[in-house]
């Protein structure tokens, strides 16, 4: 009997948003003793390991690439809103960190209307308005709780979402492992000298938590990349959201976390906009 690819999909998704959710629960482990800057450039180097068998067995016929230039664009602005989700997962609640992230798809139609000349329709500028509005209930300005956090984790969003119209700008002749490739590779090159400046050395268990962080974040793009193969953005985006209660569980479980009522309205409004773009895009 033929799978259901909306169901495989579906499945993808969220195992790939537990990856996610994963990662940050080891980045939150590492944080007490590993800088950022350190952790991002181990974790894309050692991505680069788990590569390793692919690279082995298929990397001389698959990897060869004319669009170098995206690639490399790519790792810098993928490397700079990783520092920014890394710092996030490390000082914000958990369950918090993945809602700003979350915040990514309200980027993409405006940075894909100045780079691609993509049309924004009045549905999603409605939806844009609903999702930054939740952003204003969560980070509360006008409160004198805005955190340096949310402000980095918000522009960890951004810079995603700049990500990801890069890499839909090559999606046409790139596959996911050579897109996953040249990230981890490029990435590794652009973490290294913030890595150098501020480097301590990872000791005993470090490594094998560095490692799990390495296999987590490295699945997760994977999953990712084959998930929307098999179906469209806007029928599988909503399964991405699952990363949110993902994560204010494990928050809560771990390190007792609890979310605002402020935070839980701005939640609503996210998911709603989100769902909102993420349908017409569908």
């Amino acid at each position: 009997m033929t799978a259901n690819p909306l169901l495989q999909g579906a499945l993808l998704i969220l195992l790939s948003e537990w990856m996610l959710v994963a990662s940050g629960i080891i980045i939150r482990q590492l944080s007490d003793s590993l800088p950022t800057e350190v952790l991002v450039f181990l974790r894309n180097s050692l991505g680069l390991v788990w590569l390793l068998p692919w690279i082995i067995r298929r990397g001389r016929r698959e990897l060869p690439t004319r669009r170098i230039h995206l690639h490399l664009v790519r790792a810098l602005v993928g490397i700079t809103a990783m520092s920014c989700l890394y710092y996030a997962w490390a000082n914000l609640p958990l369950g918090q960190a993945a809602l700003l992230k979350q915040t990514s798809p309200f980027f993409v139609p405006l940075i894909a209307f100045i780079w691609l000349q993509e049309r924004i329709g009045g549905a999603v500028r409605w939806a844009i308005l609903m999702g930054f509005l939740g952003v204003m209930l969560i980070l509360q300005p006008g409160a004198g709780a805005l955190e340096w956090g949310m402000l980095i984790a918000l522009a960890g969003a951004a810079l995603g979402a700049t990500a990801k119209v890069c890499i839909r700008a090559m999606r046409t002749t790139e596959s996911p492992q050579q897109i996953v490739f040249y990230f981890a590779l490029f990435g590794s090159f652009f973490a290294a000298l913030p890595a150098w400046m501020n480097w301590v050395t990872p000791q005993g268990y470090d490594w094998l938590w560095l490692m799990a962080l390495a296999a987590a974040s490295t699945l997760a793009q994977l999953l990712l990349s084959r998930a929307y193969g098999l179906a469209g953005a806007g029928t599988l985006g909503p399964f991405t959201y699952a990363s949110i209660p993902f994560a204010a569980i494990a928050g809560w479980w771990i390190w007792d976390e609890a979310l605002s009522i402020a935070t839980l309205a701005g939640m609503g409004l996210i998911v709603a906009g989100g769902l909102l773009v993420l349908k017409r895009k569908g």
